[in-house]
């Protein structure tokens, strides 16, 4: 990101946000915790496989963005845009000592302080099949994983669907989103664990562990604690485009405590990442980032919920050196080094059944080195400052 302290949140701009969350239509009934549930699966028999579960989800956004900060041409340039967020098929087996999950389709990731994505360009780092993998599960406390799998680091997931907010907040852009590898799975009582050997960042070399340890207190409070670590040397370079060398390098550390009674979900996480020092990646200095936020989600009726988020991170970093002259803190976390970050997102949700609407309103304001932030559309001068407006519609199955 590039930066210019001149910036000012003009009227007519939120005259225009606030337009999107008055569009959300309202009802009554009873309140739930979840913002986005997937209805009851499709089940069909597929002869030798056995019975089978389809879901499947069609989304797309729309959005205006102040300080657009994608290479010019590219969907993260425009002010206002739009795009495609889930077109993703479901396809799984829950039931028996040998099971399988697949998801299939198109998706994006839009991220704060990042330049908003299209579906085709996130397509190109984990393809078309994104989350696939093979589970034996003897028994319902213990399973193995093999495949292409969700990370085990972070309180938010990948796709927009499965969060409270449409887009992933700051602590999330410096975690892993897909790892391939292998997952242990077991639970006891109050407690569960899941640890995996994987490749981390999608390196295709397979030398990273990550660990999620949970304890329930009670039926709605959860305690949990999440660590991810390389055993071995990260690749310098790689044919996957979500591989981040950087990321492989560098030990993340969180934890986080999960309320959940009523129409509430309250969560609240820490979480700390280190980056050693590595001559042969251009890393002259080691450096940590961390930072905390607070998910939280209320639901009005069974239709009616809002999400929100309050994030802060502190990027650290020595400026201009390392893989490039922006700083190497900035390829984890899109932040440049030596800097930091608040931001706060809003997003009121509408669903009934298979279809949803949501809106969602963010903004990030960043402290960072003179002449650093983010990028105004081409000439524009730096800012510090970023407000988006998004709406997100579309229907479940």
């Amino acid at each position: 990101m590039s930066h210019d302290r001149s910036s000012h949140l003009r009227t007519p701009q939120l005259a225009a946000i606030s337009a999107l969350f008055l569009a959300l239509p309202m009802a009554s009934g009873l309140a739930l915790a979840s913002p986005l549930s997937l209805p009851s699966p499709l089940t069909f028999c597929a002869g030798p496989l056995g019975q089978l579960d389809a879901q499947g989800i069609a989304s797309g956004m729309a959005f205006y963005q102040d300080n657009p900060q994608g290479a010019p041409g590219t969907l993260g340039a425009k002010r206002v845009g739009a795009g495609v967020t889930n077109g993703m098929v479901i396809i799984q087996k829950e039931n028996g000592p040998i099971q399988f999950y697949l998801q299939a389709g198109a998706y994006s990731f839009p991220t704060l302080a990042a330049a908003i994505p299209s579906a085709s360009s996130n397509i190109q780092e984990f393809g078309a099949l994104p989350v696939a993998y093979l589970k034996v599960a003897p028994s319902s406390d213990y399973s193995v994983e093999i495949g292409q799998l969700p990370t085990l680091i972070g309180a938010e997931s990948g796709f927009t669907y499965q969060n409270i907010n449409i887009e992933r907040g700051l602590l999330w852009d410096m975690e892993p989103i897909i790892s391939r590898g292998v997952q242990f799975n077991g639970s006891a009582g109050p407690l569960s664990a899941s640890i995996s050997w994987n490749d981390g960042y999608f390196s295709n070399r397979y030398n990273v562990v990550s660990g999620l340890l949970s304890y329930a207190i009670n039926s709605a409070n959860t305690l949990s604690v999440y660590a991810q670590g390389t055993l071995g040397k990260s690749r310098t370079i790689a044919n996957d485009t979500a591989y981040s060398p950087i990321g492989n390098e560098s030990q993340i550390y969180g934890v986080e405590y999960e309320f959940s009674s009523g129409p509430w979900m309250i969560e609240p996480y820490f979480q700390y990442m280190h980056t050693p020092e590595s001559q042969r990646l251009g890393i002259p200095h080691s450096f940590d980032n961390y930072g905390g936020a607070v998910l939280a989600d209320y639901s009005f009726t069974n239709t009616v919920s809002l999400g929100a988020r309050v994030e802060y991170l502190h990027v650290g970093g020595p400026l201009g050196v390392g893989l490039n002259t922006g700083s190497i803190a900035s390829t984890l976390t899109d932040l440049p080094a030596d800097s930091h970050a608040w931001s706060i997102t809003l997003t009121p949700t509408y669903q009934d059944g298979a279809f949803f609407a949501r809106a969602e309103l963010s903004y990030v304001t960043a402290s960072t080195p003179a002449g650093l932030g983010f990028s105004g559309a081409y000439p524009q001068l730096p800012n510090t400052n970023q407000l988006r407006g998004m709406v997100e519609t579309g229907f479940m199955f």
